[in-house]
């Protein structure tokens, strides 16, 4: 099997071929992502703590991460899944892959140094690759040569040497910092709250104006209809007072003669001269204090016998008033 040995501070990577069984048996049944110490593979491994990464069976099929097995699966992936690059928008595809745990039917096993032991490794440790661009983003920048928000950040920008050549002198390059905060930058950001706050005042002012306007019309439609209601109601009652005029001309109602009309005032009068009588008569009859009080069954023809003579005489006058105003 071979070992596949990557160690990111020097940005080197190696591959080691170990035919003994017995020294890869520390990695059997091991997941990816789990560390093992490779102490006992060889002396120049001691103190060397190293990840598993992953790696291909020996038909080339990768390993996944998340499938517990040792063998091979065939799973149905999309985009964004790990061991499979799409070729059209939404394609999905069932792709054969091996399980994420570690046995001996693997070729290659992708390791990561986390922890470097005492000795260096030939080819691996001992040397360093030059990164060629240094980074761009200025809170790289800053966590790069740890650098606080006041520093400035320009100075420390990773710059690349490129030789002279065709008789030109040897300049440097160096990237162009992103995200950097500037005088400029802040004038525009001022500049571009000052705009939203200009934009909010106006929105609001002509928010105001629609609702006066809104307001303004619905009393106006309001006052309309007012006015049309009062119109309506003066036609309809005008139109009844028409109505009834010429009703009453059509059927003019009887006028009344003026014998009827001197008959009802003497029966008024006849009337309350009827009530003064009655009043007088009972006061005539209310008994004296210590005799005993009559029934009114035996009241009533007393009173009837005392006032006869006075009801016949005025019985008399009335008739006669009557026989003269119809003479008349």
């Amino acid at each position: 099997m071979k070992l596949n040995v990557a160690y990111p501070v020097t940005a080197c990577q190696k591959t080691f071929e170990i035919e003994d069984e017995r020294k890869l048996r520390i990695f059997y049944d091991k997941r990816m992502g789990q560390e093992v110490d490779m102490s006992s593979i060889d002396d120049q491994w001691k103190g060397y703590i190293a990840k598993i990464s992953g790696g291909n069976d020996k038909q080339g099929f990768p390993m996944k991460q998340g499938v517990l097995t040792n063998q091979r699966v065939r799973l149905l992936l999309r985009k964004g899944h790990s061991c499979y690059r799409p070729r059209r928008d939404g394609e999905r595809r069932r792709k054969s892959v091996r399980g994420c745990i570690v046995d001996g039917n693997l070729s290659v096993l992708n390791l990561v140094i986390v922890k470097k032991g005492e000795g260096d490794v030939a080819g691996l440790t001992d040397r360093s690759i030059p990164r060629p661009l240094g980074p761009k983003r200025a809170s790289k920048i800053r966590k790069l040569f740890n650098l606080s928000y006041e520093d400035d950040v320009r100075k420390y920008v990773v710059r690349r040497e490129l030789p002279a050549k065709d008789g030109k002198k040897a300049r440097s390059k160096a990237p162009k910092i992103q995200r950097l905060i500037t005088p400029r930058v802040l004038q525009r950001r001022r500049h571009r709250l000052a705009l939203k706050r200009r934009r909010a005042i106006q929105r609001r002012e002509q928010a105001s104006e629609y609702h006066k306007l809104l307001a303004q019309r619905q009393k106006e439609k309001a006052m309309e209809k007012r006015a049309a209601r009062r119109s309506a109601s003066l036609r309809s009652s005008a139109s009844k007072s028409i109505t009834e005029s010429s009703s009453i001309k059509k059927f003019p109602m009887p006028a009344k003669s003026k014998i009827t009309t001197k008959v009802a005032v003497a029966e008024t009068k006849v009337v309350e001269k009827r009530g003064k009588v009655q009043k007088g008569q009972a006061a005539a009859v209310k008994p004296k204090a210590g005799t005993p009080a009559k029934s009114k069954m035996q009241a009533k023809p007393n009173a009837a016998a005392a006032g006869g003579g006075k009801t016949t005489a005025t019985k008399k006058t009335i008739t006669k008033k009557t026989k003269s105003s119809g003479k008349k």
